[in-house]
């Protein structure tokens, strides 16, 4: 199991593209029911979006970058930021209902 926790901060006048983009992205998941993998995506009040993408495949990969949609969202990703994305590995150290236990 692999979880990665990508961060970036959009501009303003950009960031409900950005978010009609990512909920493109969840309807073609959603259509395309894959396994192996979860998305979470999050909007804080100060246009920051974070990405957190669980995958169970021992490398690592993943069916979200061959989705459609998630061309289409890449597609100007750096043009709608104001902070480019950074994107950590990470690890659940806490979780209460949140998300299922692994």
């Amino acid at each position: 199991m692999r979880r990665t926790l990508i961060r970036y901060k959009t501009k303003p006048e950009m960031a409900d593209k950005n978010a009609a983009l990512v909920a493109a992205v969840f309807a073609e998941l959603k259509a395309a029911n894959p396994d192996g993998v979860r998305y979470l995506t999050l909007r804080l009040e100060d246009d920051t979006f974070i990405h957190m993408v669980e995958t169970a495949a021992d490398d690592g990969s993943s069916p979200i970058p061959k989705l459609a949609a998630f061309q289409a969202f890449q597609d100007g990703i750096r043009d709608r930021c104001a902070e480019p994305p950074l994107v950590r590995s990470a690890v659940i150290v806490g979780n209460y209902r949140m998300l299922d236990a692994p």
